[in-house]
């Protein structure tokens, strides 16, 4: 049994890159000085999109073959790190229609802004569930994210 995905699988990851690349080379440079609440939500959209795959390849490939699942895990953990702060910077930032910066309390509350705005921490508490089942919390805090094997 072949442990790579057959050749006609299409691969969609560089086109994600592409799009991601473009979308910076045209918005960036004429875009406003500080990041809008709208794309810090579609940021970490993507990244909790990227720990998923890198949770299902870690889990798969670590059966196989250890050390390779050892460095996807790691992947995973920093890439949920990353999601965890563009989460508190959309709640740093300020509100668009008022410009007020809410309480970081009120994502816990489970209503911090209602609708949409309440889709980013539903997404968030929704994986940060799956993480506290695959990572331990030493794991979320260590400057390493653990034992790779050589």
């Amino acid at each position: 049994m072949s442990r790579t995905a057959s050749s006609t699988a299409q691969d969609f990851v560089p086109f994600a890159t592409a799009a991601l690349d473009f979308h910076r080379a045209l918005n960036l440079p004429v875009g406003p000085l500080v990041t809008s609440r709208a794309e810090l939500d579609a940021l970490h959209a993507h990244l909790v999109s990227v720990y998923e795959l890198l949770d299902a390849h870690a889990l798969r490939t670590a059966q196989l073959i250890p050390a390779e699942g050892d460095h996807l895990r790691a992947a995973r953990t920093r890439i949920w790190q990353a999601a965890d702060h563009l989460h508190a910077a959309y709640h740093a930032a300020p509100r668009p229609d008022s410009g007020e910066v809410p309480e970081p309390e009120a994502c816990q509350a489970g209503l911090p802004e209602g609708a949409p705005e309440l889709t980013l921490c539903q997404r968030h508490q929704r994986t940060a569930h799956l993480v506290r089942r695959r990572t331990t919390p030493a794991d979320l805090h260590a400057p390493f994210t653990g034992l790779v094997r050589r």
